[in-house]
């Protein structure tokens, strides 16, 4: 049986190191700007993650995670090595890599990510899970229009934030997620489906949404680079039709305090938390205290 890293809340790789002085972590806050843009616009994008070294760790880990019979697959809370119902559009989407192997744990408790994340969230930042969204070369699918909290309802209050981080540059031409600005300002839409269908979501709008919804803004990012967004930001990302893959692994989060709101499972197999109660605990650790 291989061992769970969800029972350990510290590093257990070498992926890096934690700054060791006070002036070290002030190297990775946000600037005032940044913030506010957040705020402004619901996302914020091209924060610089990880090292070229880092990514190549992270994709030998993923490399063995595409075989559905890896060492450690009955840890995972979800996953699928197509989510789309098509052969010829494949989107590989699974949930609970940190659990499995020691990059993706402990990528959770990055600075670049953390220091962030708390300033953005305005307060201590726990971890709920993290996903891999995987599109290949020349038939990779889509992820549809959502917004992540329609997912998220079995958690309160909303403060929420996603951070997702490419494994390879992200672009138009291969699949890039896009967002469309503002609409974290709009209340919580019904699901439409996450994979296959992108003009699902015309069928919850108003005028107005639609309206805004027709100038998206695609976030094109270089490898290692990250965008973060808001839990009600409306964002998608289209098919990958080129020559290479589009590999990205998404940390999701939230302001310590957030509790359940579900006397069930909150994640496949994680024992429930009564509704409300604080999350907390193996599955949920605190990532970083300002």
């Amino acid at each position: 049986m291989p061992t769970d890293l969800s029972l350990r809340h510290d590093l257990v790789g070498d992926l890096l190191q934690l700054p060791k002085t006070k002036g070290d972590w002030e190297k990775y806050r946000l600037t005032d700007e940044q913030v506010a843009f957040y705020h402004e616009q619901g996302y914020l994008k091209g924060i610089r993650i990880l090292t070229d070294e880092q990514i190549e760790k992270l994709r030998t880990e993923l490399a063995e995670f595409f075989n559905p019979g890896h060492e450690g697959h009955e840890l995972w809370y979800e996953y699928h090595t197509n989510e789309s119902s098509r052969p010829d559009t494949v989107l590989f989407h699974a949930l609970g890599a940190w659990r499995i192997r020691p990059g993706f744990h402990d990528i959770l408790w990055h600075p670049a990510f953390t220091v962030a994340a708390s300033q953005l969230l305005g307060g201590a930042v726990r971890f709920w899970h993290d996903q891999l969204f995987c599109k290949p070369a020349k038939h990779g699918g889509v992820v549809a229009w959502h917004q992540d909290y329609s997912y998220w309802t079995r958690t309160k209050p909303m403060a929420h934030l996603t951070c997702w981080i490419g494994l390879d540059d992200s672009t138009k031409d291969n699949g890039c997620v896009h967002y469309v600005p503002g609409s974290h300002n709009w209340t919580l839409l019904p699901i439409t489906g996450l994979a296959g269908d992108m003009d699902a979501i015309k069928e919850v709008l108003s005028p107005d949404q639609w309206e805004q919804f027709q100038h998206p803004v695609a976030i094109e990012l270089k490898k290692g680079e990250c965008s973060f967004h808001h839990p009600l930001m409306v964002h998608g990302s289209f098919e990958n039709r080129t020559d290479r893959p589009r590999r990205a692994t998404v940390i999701n989060a939230f302001r310590d305090g957030v509790k359940s709101d579900k006397n069930e499972e909150l994640l496949q197999g994680v024992p429930p938390i009564h509704v409300g109660h604080k999350m907390d605990g193996q599955f949920f650790p605190l990532l970083y205290q300002p």
